[in-house]
């Protein structure tokens, strides 16, 4: 199911404008119900990997919970058929506990979507990459910025 257009356009920031973390939560939504399961469980798998067993029971009712405790520590691995039963809005809920726990996951998600040539075709996708390199970046300068203030 491929986001419309106006639905795009209404998530795309204007320029200069901050991207909010809502928007890319939503963004991210959009881009995990588009793809197949193989790169939806990667997706997962990257967004996991930060958080730790409390925060995976307390988000989307536990279900990523029951991902991690299932393949071990240290070797995550989320099945497709277990990737094919998580919603879109509960990957949404996952993006904004993620972001809060470790934004830099959020924004490694560009270099997963752009080594997929079946995700890096999706307009979603694009406009996702586009609003991460761009917080990303806004980041770096505000850090510089604070840096050479103090």
């Amino acid at each position: 199911m491929q986001p419309n257009r106006h639905a795009l356009a209404a998530a795309s920031p204007e320029p200069g404008e901050p991207v909010s973390d809502d928007r890319i939560a939503q963004l991210v939504g959009q881009v995990y119900a588009a793809g197949p399961a193989a790169e939806q469980s990667r997706l997962l798998e990257h967004l996991l990997r930060p958080l730790g067993v409390l925060s995976l029971v307390a988000v989307a009712n536990g279900i990523f919970a029951q991902f991690r405790l299932r393949s071990g520590w240290q070797d995550l691995q989320v099945r497709m058929e277990d990737a094919q039963s998580v919603s879109p809005s509960d990957v949404v809920a996952l993006v904004h506990h993620v972001q809060q726990v470790q934004v830099e996951a959020v924004d490694g998600l560009v270099k997963i979507l752009s080594n997929s040539p079946v995700m890096a075709g999706s307009a979603a996708t694009a406009l996702l990459v586009t609003v991460l390199v761009k917080r990303a970046r806004n980041r770096r300068a505000n850090d510089s910025s604070d840096s050479i203030a103090a």
